[in-house]
């Protein structure tokens, strides 16, 4: 008999670790709290690691057909647009990785593992949190937010930093807010000027903030996601809506393909950053964690989906190889936990970086600005990427 798998939350993790156990014939229930389906947010990178899993679900060349290809990864000066250094990817990523690093909108991923569930006939029930559990030797009880209780053979957390599935697990913390805010949003390419925005990831870096931009659906829009250091903010809602008039003065020195793009976007989106410490525990008996819930990712590695993603294929591959779940859920921690611990904080290491945040990063920044012109920093920057991106979870596994 099939194991009656629970996932609290249908956000990209939740619905990708849906759509693997489905593959493997689990008998999958999802569970989210929104009453409507349809991520909110606006761009994300998925890079070759991520991109090994979604070809191995079957769904790669949906999300290719929908996203962008970037041609570089660009860091600049915030000012003058010189670069720091500069990565290959587009072609040769593909070559040196085995699969595309994208861009995609938020809502055409999640589209595209959404209508993989369904077709896996995976249930779906919205405007339904699950609040907490309970287990004895014999059963795993779940319990709804409307008080509603439902018994399962395993329970999956994909609820998001506030998890509530990890409250119960771990005791109940509050997540850090880091002191530092996003603004999002997305403009038409076609109300920019020709050839503005570079067909790169692009970054520029610059005291107390930074600014990333890139093309969405295959060139028609253009996303950015501007950081800043600030305490008097601290909202983590993806939809509340921020001022445009503020953002533009927060950038107004910034170099014109920064400006330009601000000047251009009529709506954007304002959130506080918030953080947790690595945890050392991910499961608990029957129940298990996954994506933000155990290891949310500030946003200065573009590896949130992406690990969330790798998460979905290993917990689907150790359920599948071992009729113990204890074990599997073990054996799932121990995969994921090191690599998912070493890139949250180096992701906390690039926005000190990224900001300048102190006379050691002013001066990482001006080694890397001398060592351009000969394009070592090149070199430098593409091997710290490497580990991340290189990275195939479905060939290690399989």
């Amino acid at each position: 008999m099939s194991k009656k798998i629970v996932i609290a939350g249908a956000g990209i993790g939740g619905l990708c670790a849906a759509l693997a156990l489905a593959k493997r014939k689990f008998d999958v229930v999802v569970y989210e709290q929104s009453r409507q389906l349809g991520e909110v947010g606006a761009g994300l990178q998925l890079s070759p690691n991520a991109m090994h899993v979604l070809k191995a679900l079957g769904i790669a060349d949906e999300v290719k057909a929908k996203a962008f290809c970037p041609d570089s990864a660009v860091m600049r000066h915030y000012r003058t647009g010189k670069p720091y250094f500069t990565v290959p990817l587009g072609d040769n990523a593909t070559q040196k990785y085995g699969a595309n690093y994208l861009h995609i909108h938020r809502a055409d991923l999640h589209a595209a593992l959404h209508n993989a569930c369904i077709n896996m006939n995976v249930s779906i029930h919205l405007g339904h949190a699950i609040q907490s559990y309970q287990q004895t030797l014999k059963n795993l009880t779940i319990q709804l937010d409307n008080n509603e209780s439902i018994i399962a053979d395993l329970l999956i957390g994909a609820d998001g930093i506030k998890s509530n599935v990890q409250a119960c697990m771990l005791g109940q913390t509050a997540a850090e807010f880091t002191r530092q805010v996003a603004w999002r949003g997305v403009v038409e390419a076609n109300k920019l000027p020709k050839e503005l925005i570079k067909p790169n990831a692009n970054l520029w870096v610059g005291p107390g903030k930074h600014f990333v931009s890139y093309f969405l659906r295959g060139g028609d829009l253009v996303n950015f996601v501007a950081v800043q250091e600030r305490t008097d903010w601290q909202k983590e809602s993806w939809n509340e809506p921020g001022d445009i008039t503020e953002l533009r003065e927060t950038f107004v020195d910034w170099h014109p393909e920064v400006t330009e793009l601000l000047k251009a976007t009529e709506h954007c989106f304002l959130w506080a950053l918030f953080d947790r410490k690595p945890l050392k525990q991910w499961s608990d008996r029957n129940v298990a964690l996954l994506g933000d819930a155990c290891h949310p990712m500030l946003p200065f590695l573009a590896q949130g989906a992406a690990m969330a993603i790798e998460d979905s294929y290993a917990l689907a591959h150790c359920l599948a190889a071992d009729t113990n779940t204890q074990a599997a859920l073990q054996t799932y921690q121990n995969i994921r936990l090191p690599r998912t611990r070493n890139i949250q904080l180096n992701a906390r290491k690039n926005a000190a970086l990224y900001h300048v945040s102190s006379p050691i990063e002013q001066a990482k920044l001006s080694i890397l600005s001398g060592l351009s012109s000969m394009g070592i920093s090149d070199k430098i920057a593409a091997t710290k990427l490497d580990s991340i991106y290189a990275y195939n979870i479905v060939e290690q596994l399989n």
